[in-house]
């Protein structure tokens, strides 16, 4: 089941828009570009009052709206005692703290008091993958757990040479060298990648190759592709390794 599968009851209108800006959050996020992923944090706070408004009234707008005064829109809807409370209490009172970051963190106008940086998009990351997991919960009737993992495959950077069947990972073109082949397999993952689990998908799990491949690990941390943790551990795909990745998979040639 994906996410549009369990919003099918939202009009596309809605149901696109908010996916297109949660995916864009998520993207902002993996190559750190920190105030375009705060920006759709507003926009996505107007998609999802949207939503909840239309559910409390029983009649959908074709489209995404801005209230004129989003924390009084949000205090109004929790007057909806029909609703599933976190529609009444738990998402409407979320909602204008991450719209917050968006207005007053240096980040939607010029003169904001803070300067946006990593803090605030992990915050606005945080907030908007639970209000997608809840609106998933409520919509399609599953539980907490199964409403994530729907949603965990929005995070998921969707790479044509990279297929996927349960946990295993295999890029699709056994001639690219080995480093691309990393390249695309960690780019392909939501924040860290477990080194055990790039060197299973790759085909570096045995003894003999296993060294080379972490070799190359350590080369394109040295050359920030990559953000190899310190215990080896962990990788993570750093902004110069999503911009060649994004070039690897139009051209299949990686310099």
């Amino acid at each position: 089941m994906t996410a549009g599968q369990a919003l099918a009851s939202l009009p596309a209108g809605l149901r696109e828009p908010l996916l297109t800006e949660y995916q864009s959050i998520i993207k902002n996020y993996l190559e750190h570009r920190w105030s375009p992923s705060e920006l759709s944090g507003g926009l996505f706070c107007e998609i999802v009052f949207t939503i909840l408004d239309g559910h409390a009234r029983g009649t959908y707008a074709s489209a995404p709206s801005k209230p004129r005064d989003l924390v009084a829109a949000c205090r109004g809807l929790e007057s909806n005692s029909h609703v599933p409370r976190s529609f009444q209490i738990l998402v409407p009172r979320l909602l204008p703290a991450l719209y917050e970051i968006r207005n007053n963190r240096g980040v939607g106008h010029v003169g904001g008091d803070v300067n946006p940086n990593q803090m605030d998009a992990v915050a606005v990351l945080s907030m908007a993958n639970w209000v997608m997991a809840e609106l998933v919960r409520v919509f399609h009737g599953v539980s907490t757990d199964e409403a994530q993992a729907v949603v965990d495959t929005l995070a998921e950077r969707r790479i044509p040479l990279v297929w996927q069947g349960g946990a295993m990972k295999r890029v699709l073109d056994p001639e690219l060298p080995l480093k691309d082949q990393l390249l695309l397999l960690i780019a392909s993952s939501p924040l860290n990648v477990a080194t055990t689990d790039l060197f299973e998908w790759s085909g570096c799990e045995n003894k003999p190759k296993k060294p080379y491949c972490l070799r190359l690990l350590r080369s394109m941390h040295a050359e920030r592709l990559v953000e190899l943790s310190s215990d080896e551990k962990t990788v993570q795909i750093l902004p110069p390794g999503s911009r060649c990745v994004e070039e690897l998979a139009a051209s299949r040639s990686c310099r």
